[in-house]
């Protein structure tokens, strides 16, 4: 297997709060994006219409974004190329799909005729809100579940809380960044963070296996972990984003949200892992066990 260069930091010139500091102050401004969103749109993140629930259409036309927009009675959520030419998907709050469809062959042109509705999908505000709670306890689960693997694994409670505190903020914070630059949760982003899950959930453990479990000086085997911990990171990062530019190019929104979000998680991954779990490990072996 190949690894990255990874230079040897000199994790002793700094201390444990130091090392903590920077990711715990990442997850606090996280975790305020997220409360301040709840306080005023009553949704931490912005919801798709996989949960909120709505109209979809995909049209065919040769009119411009700006006009699709103005040809409805009401103003659409969003108006998104669909990758094929002169293809749109246009999404609306409400539900009334029979008189959305009716406007849109009325008040859109397709080369002189007709615009040509491809699909149309709607879901009740109801279905939408059932579907949102078993995504969000989809993912409680599955956080509950790799707790409960971390600490039957190494049995004691300062390396298995710094996992689950690391893999917390893995989460926190594309969530908060989905609500800054405007992300739907939908199931397939939900399906993103699920996959947040499992990335955090080996690099962490990948790291306190090589330091409570593997002979050598705490600082070799921080060195031999990172060697392997950030080369999956970073392959997996170049990944994600090679499929978020090119899904973005090819108007296929929801990989591209996928892609990025993967990305931000990823990234905060390294921090939490490298910086954070480390700072809780070192703490353990040096001050912790004695204390």
């Amino acid at each position: 297997m190949a690894y990255f260069d990874v230079p040897e930091i000199e994790y002793n010139r700094y201390s444990n709060r130091q090392l903590a500091a920077v990711p715990l102050a990442v997850l606090a401004v996280a975790l305020l994006v997220l409360s301040g969103s709840f306080l005023v749109y009553g949704t931490p993140v912005p919801l798709g219409m996989d949960f909120a629930g709505g109209t979809e259409l995909t049209v065919q036309t040769t009119a411009s974004a700006d006009e699709i927009s103005s040809a409805f009675d009401q103003q659409p959520e969003s108006v998104t190329g669909a990758g094929g030419e002169n293809q749109y998907i246009v999404q609306f709050a409400s539900t009334d799909s029979q008189s959305l469809r009716e406007q849109a062959e009325s008040n859109l042109a397709q080369d002189g005729d007709s615009a040509i509705v491809q699909s149309i999908s709607s879901t009740s505000a109801s279905f939408g809100q059932g579907s949102q709670q078993t995504a969000l306890m989809g993912l409680v689960i599955a956080f509950v579940g790799m707790s409960a693997i971390a600490f039957l694994l190494f049995r004691t409670f300062v390396p298995s809380i710094a996992i689950v505190i690391s893999a917390f903020s893995d989460l926190m914070i594309p969530l908060a960044f989905m609500r800054l630059v405007g992300i739907p949760l939908s199931l397939g982003t939900v399906a993103g963070l699920l996959m947040l899950i499992g990335y955090s959930v080996d690099s962490d453990i990948l790291l306190n296996n090589h330091v409570l479990r593997r002979s050598g000086d705490f600082y070799e085997s921080t060195y031999r972990a990172m060697r392997t911990g950030v080369t999956m990171t970073v392959t997996s990062m170049v990944a994600m984003l090679v499929m978020g530019v090119a899904a973005f190019l090819f108007g296929i929104d929801l990989l591209a949200s996928i892609g990025i979000i993967l990305f931000v998680g990823l990234a905060a991954d390294l921090m939490n892992t490298y910086m954070l779990n480390l700072s809780l490990l070192r703490w353990y072996k040096f001050e912790g066990v004695r204390s």
